[in-house]
């Protein structure tokens, strides 16, 4: 039998993690669900949040990644995806297809969302980008 295919059980409950910093992005702080160590590596699903005002984004970027999905829970986030601008808001569903370029560039100070990514300890590499990406909004 291959048990590198297999998967344990996991239950996280919201008291069970805390929002870390450490995470890829120093402006943003993650609560880790379980699901890395359930699947011994080969998924992650956190919580981010924003933990400081947009600054200068995330620059353009690909990640070292097979499946990237993020779910926006509150708020929202703008995001350049190749040279289109696109607004993320609360309940909306992004498929970051593997290797597209992409800019998180503004978000408001309640942004949270779900990412379910594979493999769980996916890279970001830093790329030229297709185009400038706007500044972000200044936090009132």
């Amino acid at each position: 039998m291959d048990t590198s295919l297999q998967t344990k059980f996991t239950h996280v409950k919201p008291n069970d993690t805390q929002y870390v910093e450490g995470g890829l992005r120093d402006f943003f702080v993650y609560r880790d669900l379980g699901v890395a160590g359930a699947t011994n590596g080969k998924v992650i699903a956190q919580l981010v949040r924003a933990n400081a005002a947009p600054e200068a984004g995330t620059g353009w970027h690909v990640h070292e990644a097979e499946f990237h999905i993020v779910y926006m829970l509150k708020g929202w986030a703008k995001f350049m995806y190749e040279d289109k601008e696109t607004l993320v808001s609360a309940g909306d569903c992004v498929h970051q297809a593997p290797g597209i370029r992409h800019f998180l560039f503004d978000y408001s100070p309640d942004m949270e969302y779900l990412e379910v990514v594979g493999p769980a300890d996916f890279g970001s590499i830093g790329v030229k980008g297709p185009c400038a990406a706007p500044a972000p909004a200044l936090w009132a």
